[in-house]
């Protein structure tokens, strides 16, 4: 019933435009473990009016079957400022629309009336016990798209077999409940209500818990400048600096406030490094400011930048900003905890692509480390789990700026994330440290980790595919690589087959899925290397690092090794000319 969405297909119907309609009728969008992420517009394959109702209907059917206490309960809803003129749909059009499904089956829906980060959707979820949380966002996506994103009752995201349930689920309530379209409905619902205020006073409490040094917050000199990159982040973090009582950061005003367009960057996402943090670099050199922090369009990830003393800035990658990270949440806690016993269960996470140097503070520490599979919905179950068994899990991190510091919230959080890098930051100038030199300084007493993370671009899935069969049958059938140019495989995970070298049984202690690429190798020389497809977008995509004792002090040399072994990794492994990427 969507005039905009309807226009776009009856005018392909009279040109007969039998290419495009296939586009856009041709196949469902797949619901997965991340939900829905696609280009907003017309037909089942877009985010649209539509796709979004039969998407409720299929999720408010299957939360029925898994709880009889829903109608109590209810579920929180919250969405971005994403919006796609040509098609009508935005991220708050699609919030009201999914609201208007669970009040019909009347269920309660605590609807944010305003734009929050991602991470409030899950909070909410714990904080008020509900059976179910959605996020209306494509985080970092470009303008075009949309996504729907679920979280369990756990407050995590949710992971198998809810994807394959909740899928089905859709399949069988396709055709629009009698009420569906009518979102007027829900505002005179008396189970309609709206969690913001609370959510706010309540949240901003809690994340105090991970506030350790309000005096020197208060008195620090130290300027940041912080970019929301045109998203929902401004607000939150202003107001998480005077949760910790430090100065509010230098906000860029070009993109402070939320703007679909996303007007002054190529793509909205501060991963892509320098190009997304022009603005910010200019504002931090006119108001003397140290420190960048910046946050995605749905504000779960953060990236940091320091001016160095040569006067270049330094973008930290997000394996090095979770080494500091998680150094800095330790010591924290060890300050706090004398009682030496406490520290068997304390616990801190990170995905296998990420760098492995929690593993290394860990062991040299004591407490627990884990890896998980890629992505927070991992570490969020996994957190969740531990945190049952009466353990603490301090720190979670991905290597995707992702980073989870507050227990709080199961998920990525680059609110909280932001302000506590501000008061580590802030302590480390009273020793006269950048963030820099602190990170140097954890290399040399836990061994340095140097990481290198690209991706290539490739349309086509038989190609993936092609490319993936190769290195399973590289000598002959059934028989991965031995050597990569002149760096010798010692080992093989294929994540995707369940097969391990390194296990007596040769078979993966992680668990499998033959739906995704995921083959890691390692190297005699004591590297890692990780190939795998993106579950959102068309990229295959790698990971290395070079992991030295501690004492072994020539980076340099060990950047070299790895950038060899990173071109050997790109021109025998991916074979981009062979293979067009």
């Amino acid at each position: 019933q969507n005039p905009k969405t309807s226009a776009i297909v009856k005018q392909l119907v009279t040109e007969g435009n039998a290419g495009e309609l296939q586009k856009y009728f041709g196949s469902r969008m797949e619901f997965g473990t991340a939900g829905l992420r696609a280009a907003m517009g017309a037909g089942i394959s877009h985010m649209n009016d539509l796709t979004i109702i039969q998407t409720t209907q299929g999720f408010c059917r299957y939360l029925e079957k898994n709880f009889s206490d829903l109608k109590k309960r209810g579920v929180v809803i919250g969405f971005d400022a994403r919006a796609h003129f040509s098609s009508g749909g935005s991220s708050k059009r699609f919030a009201r629309l999914a609201a208007t499904t669970f009040v019909s089956q009347g269920v309660p829906v605590y609807l944010f009336s305003d734009i929050t980060p991602t991470p409030f959707v899950p909070y909410t979820v714990t904080h008020l016990k509900l059976c179910a949380g959605i996020m209306i966002t494509a985080s970092h996506n470009p303008k075009q798209d949309n996504g729907y994103k679920v979280y369990w009752e756990n407050g995590a995201q949710i992971i198998s077999p809810h994807d394959k349930g909740i899928s089905q689920a859709i399949e069988e309530n396709q055709e629009p409940w009698p009420q569906a379209w009518d979102d007027k409905l829900i505002d005179s619902s008396i189970l309609l209500h709206d969690p913001y205020a609370t959510v706010n006073k309540e949240y901003f409490k809690d994340i105090q818990k991970q506030c350790f040094h309000r005096n020197i917050n208060k008195e620090t000199n130290l300027k940041f400048v912080h970019t929301s990159v045109h998203g929902v982040g401004h607000k939150f973090v202003q107001l998480a600096f005077k949760a910790f009582d430090l100065s509010p950061p230098f906000a860029v005003p070009e993109q402070k406030d939320p703007d679909p367009e996303f007007p002054t960057v190529k793509y909205p996402n501060p991963e892509e490094g320098k190009g997304v943090l022009t603005l910010s670099f200019a504002l931090a050199e006119k108001d003397g400011a140290k420190i960048i922090l910046a946050n995605d369009p749905d504000a779960d990830r953060l990236a940091v930048a320091e001016k160095q003393e040569s006067g270049e800035w330094k973008v930290f990658s997000g394996n090095e900003l979770g080494a500091l990270l998680g150094w800095w949440i330790f010591t924290c806690w060890k300050n706090q905890n004398r009682d030496t016993c406490a520290i068997k269960d304390v616990y801190m996470l990170s995905s296998t692509v990420s760098s492995k140097i929690l593993r290394a503070i860990a062991l040299k520490e004591g407490f627990h480390f884990e890896e998980t599979l890629t992505g927070f919905k991992w570490m969020g179950n996994r957190a969740k789990q531990l945190m049952d068994q009466g353990k603490a899990v301090l720190f979670a991190f991905e290597e995707a700026i992702g980073y989870m510091c507050c227990p709080a919230v199961l998920d990525k959080d680059g609110v909280s994330a932001a302000v506590i890098t501000a008061e580590m930051a802030s302590f480390l100038a009273t020793r006269n440290l950048s963030l820099s030199q602190q990170l140097k300084a954890v290399y040399d007493e836990y061994g340095f980790h140097i990481t290198k993370a690209s991706y290539f671009i490739c349309h086509d899935p038989q190609v993936i595919q092609q490319l993936f069969d190769n290195l399973r049958n590289f000598d002959g059938k059934n028989t991965y690589p031995k050597t990569c140019g002149r760096f010798k495989v010692s080992g093989i995970r294929d994540l995707t087959t369940g097969y391990d070298s390194s296990q007596p049984d040769q078979k993966a202690i992680l668990p499998t899925s033959t739906s995704s690429q995921m083959i890691t190798f390692t190297f005699a020389n004591g590297g890692v290397a990780t190939m795998r497809t993106s579950g959102t977008e068309p990229k295959i995509k790698y990971y290395s690092e070079l992991c030295a004792p501690p004492g072994n002090s020539d980076v340099e040399q060990l950047k070299k090794e790895l950038d060899e072994l990173v071109s050997a990794l790109e021109k025998h492994f991916f074979q981009p000319e062979k293979n067009n990427l």
